[in-house]
């Protein structure tokens, strides 16, 4: 069997970076090896402070939340115009688009906007997966019951996912059973908090290849609430979910992914902590040292004490920064490739 069936990582995961120019209908186009149509876009500003917006193809480009606060979601046209065939265009307002200052994008391909019906669970949803990339995004209408399922279209077992109401205020729920220790674990996108435990707030079982599990817990399943999720698999060499344990050392812990990344984010969960985010376009070279933070509005931080080194088959710390390398705590990550370790066809990559 083949290393990976990606070998392409650029034709479903995509950043970009750009300095904004203010102007109405500007085209932002990637420059990745393959053009890529992206369905989920996550917007940052990096010189000055900003809410960080995120947008999806089935939510359309005029609805955004925030990563960074409880707040429902915002109807504004004047952010995001259209999910390209090779990338996106901005409209005039500053948190996509600010005159003068710098800005990242992260992208990930699901189905280029084609939307289904999903009967699987107790509650109806609609689903736009991608299987080959492990992808999937679900919006939902809550029916306020205990122990609901939903169908999310993987095809496999989601190894991560998020949640946020949208029709009112409601903090992000993260689940990742396997990962926190179980239905009853969660952290909040939108703060520093540790793995926190709520009896059975992902129902009484774990997730299975057609189905997520809410509790009736607001922030998930509230009566004709409305909500959006992400979940996301594993897929060798294009993605990994896991933790790690850092050392509180220079020498920090390597972590195998199985290929190069290009983007990363992760969290202290054993105990408070901000969500960091490292990717290969903002750092062309290692060590990596420029760092945004999911759950703040803060500008980007450029600092020794954030290096991090992003090589050919995963990643090691550089320093001995308590949000990433604390001595003796735990941290969770997500990472998606630039590269795989090694093609379909044995070709190997190499290290920055």
């Amino acid at each position: 069997m083949a290393y990976t069936n990606i070998d392409d990582p650029s034709a479903y995961f995509q950043v970009a970076t750009y300095t904004g120019n203010g102007t109405d209908n500007t085209a932002i186009t990637y420059d990745g090896n393959s053009d890529m149509q992206p369905d989920f876009l996550w917007f940052k500003l990096r010189s000055v402070t900003g809410n960080h917006v995120l947008f999806d193809s089935t939510r359309g480009t005029s609805k955004y939340v925030r990563s960074n606060n409880n707040a429902a979601e915002t109807t504004n046209g004047t952010l995001l115009k259209s999910f390209n065939t090779d990338g996106f265009t901005v409209g005039t307002a500053g948190n996509t688009n600010s005159n003068g200052n710098t800005l990242v994008s992260w992208g990930w391909k699901a189905n280029g906007g084609t939307t289904s019906s999903n009967t699987d669970g107790n509650i109806t949803s609609t689903v736009q997966s991608n299987q080959d990339a492990g992808f999937s995004i679900v919006t939902y209408t809550g029916n306020g019951t205990d122990n609901q399922t939903i169908g999310h279209g993987l095809g496999v077992q989601p190894n991560w996912w998020l949640v946020k109401r949208r029709d009112s205020t409601g903090g992000w729920m993260f689940g990742a059973s396997s990962i926190l220790g179980g239905t009853s674990n969660y952290l909040a996108l939108d703060s520093t908090a540790a793995n926190t435990e709520i009896n059975n707030i992902w129902g009484d079982s774990p997730t299975s290849s057609t189905l997520f599990r809410v509790s009736n817990n607001a922030r998930l399943n509230t009566n004709n609430g409305t909500y959006v999720a992400y979940l996301f698999a594993d897929k060798q060499g294009f993605s990994k979910f896991g933790q790690y344990i850092g050392n509180g050392n220079a020498d920090g812990p390597f972590v195998y992914t199985g290929f190069k990344p290009a983007f990363i984010m992760g969290k202290r969960s054993s105990t408070t902590g901000d969500w960091f985010i490292v990717d290969n376009k903002r750092d062309i070279d290692n060590p990596a040292d420029k760092r945004l933070f999911a759950n703040t509005t803060a500008v980007e931080s450029t600092s020794t004490n954030n290096e991090v080194d992003l090589l050919s088959n995963g990643f090691k710390l550089r320093r001995n920064l308590i949000q990433s390398n604390g001595s003796g705590s735990t941290y969770i990550y997500m990472a998606f490739a630039e590269n795989p370790f090694v093609t379909s066809t044995g070709i190997p990559t190499t290290a920055r």
